[in-house]
């Protein structure tokens, strides 16, 4: 085997795991932004039937993770990670090879399923890296993240390129072609992480439920999971500000490179800034933009919209102010999870974050989601489904303030 696959783990992991997070967001954008356009024109699906295969999609990769974070912290990072792939993979030659419903609704589960497994790990061993990194005095953890956030953008941005090339051909390519993409990382993992040593019998690893023993730990991913939820609107709420303002679903497209290009270009800049201002402060103000976010459109929502491109100026609005508060949240709420946990469940904890934001976003859509109905029209009530939004990363601002205070007490405390 070539010499270099056997680099010492401390410098081989950042940069792998970032390659890793580029290319698995470019399997993934490839091919699921494709899916509900397969589902209604090539299987004939209502709406509703779209929406609850997507939903379960959605649902069966943020339900598991604090799963697959669980499986990593028993049986190690590598060994889930690349089970991870292989549930991808499987996932994708159903949506390629199914002809029924029914296998295309069990390929939609399992590439969830797929990113529940890898997803938890990789974070859990890019927070170890980081750990690593920052003490010897280079980059620091919440760097390594936002550096990872950049990689996942660069991904998102470059996998539906990837899909429109290959969509005049079929559904049916376009996730042959995914596949093709976990295959080509899945060989590549298999040969370059760091095997996981094994465990002696005298180590216990604490069960996954003890991840909710700790009530600060369980007040943060409670608070922390208005990030996915307020997120989670680009893809909601947007389109009801689009109607409103007399804008079409052609306009989304421009919308979303601008939040790719805002994370590439600000990200790390705002990294550092964060590291500089500490967790006490970012998080606050990063729920405080997302909450300005919905504000800014209901101050519109009144009125008639102007003709011209200044009535997509509210929904610039929102998409600056949701990703410039993502920025800042991310890196630093990645940032504090090892705080929380120990090396032995980190996985289960990054885990924990993520299926407590999966479950802000199902109960948060089911009930608000009905309220947007009143915003497809400028009226006076159009301002209150927005108003309702910013309230609940409002929330989370002003808990974060509490949340967050001992750890400025012990940063105060370390520098003495």
């Amino acid at each position: 085997m070539p010499a270099f696959f056997y680099r010492p783990p401390s410098r081989l992991w950042p940069p792998l795991l970032l390659g890793s997070q580029l290319v698995f967001n470019i399997g993934f954008y490839a091919v699921v932004p494709f899916l509900a356009i397969f589902l209604r024109d090539d299987m004939r699906l209502s709406g509703g039937a779209i929406g609850l295969v997507i939903g379960l999609r959605t649902f069966s990769q943020q339900g598991m993770f604090l799963l697959g974070g669980a499986l990593a912290d028993r049986f190690g990072a590598r060994g889930v990670i690349l089970c991870g792939c292989l549930v991808r993979i499987s996932g994708y030659l159903l949506l390629a090879l199914g002809a029924t419903l029914w296998p295309i609704v069990l390929g939609a589960c399992l590439t969830g399923i797929g990113g529940a497994l890898f997803s938890p790990s990789i974070e859990a061993l890019l927070a170890k890296a980081g750990t690593q990194s920052e003490a010897a005095g280079k980059r620091s953890r919440a760097e390594w993240f936002a550096l990872f956030a950049v990689c996942g953008e660069l991904g998102a941005v470059l996998g539906p390129v990837l899909g429109s090339l290959l969509a005049g051909f079929g559904f049916q390519r376009v996730a042959l072609a995914g596949a093709g993409v976990f295959v080509l990382a899945l060989l590549v993992l298999f040969f370059t992480l760091p095997r996981t040593p094994r465990k002696q019998a005298a180590l216990h690893i604490a069960p996954w439920w003890q991840t909710f023993r700790n009530r600060r730990f369980v007040a943060f991913i409670v608070a922390y999971s208005a990030y996915l939820f307020s997120y989670n609107q680009l893809y909601l709420a947007l389109p009801v500000e689009l109607r409103r303002s007399g804008s079409s679903e052609s306009d989304l497209g421009p919308l979303f490179v601008l939040a790719s290009l805002l994370i590439i270009a600000l990200q790390l800049p705002l990294a550092r800034l964060a590291r500089r201002c500490g967790a006490a402060r970012i998080l606050p103000l990063g729920f405080a933009l997302l909450a300005a976010a919905f504000a800014s459109v209901a101050l519109f929502a009144a009125d008639t919209p102007p003709a011209g491109w200044q009535r997509l100026l509210p929904a610039v609005c929102m998409v600056t102010l949701l990703t410039l508060g993502q920025m800042l949240i991310v890196p630093v709420g990645m940032d504090l999870i090892p705080r929380f946990a120990s090396d032995q469940n980190l996985g289960a904890h990054y885990g924990a974050l993520a299926s407590m934001g999966g479950l802000a976003v199902l109960a948060g859509n089911f009930a608000l989601g009905g309220q947007l109905d009143h915003a497809l029209t400028p009226s006076p009530q159009a301002a209150l489904p927005w108003l309702w939004l910013a309230a609940v990363p409002l929330c989370s601002a002003l808990a974060m303030v509490f949340i967050c205070r001992p750890f400025t007490r012990a940063a105060r405390a370390g520098s003495r």
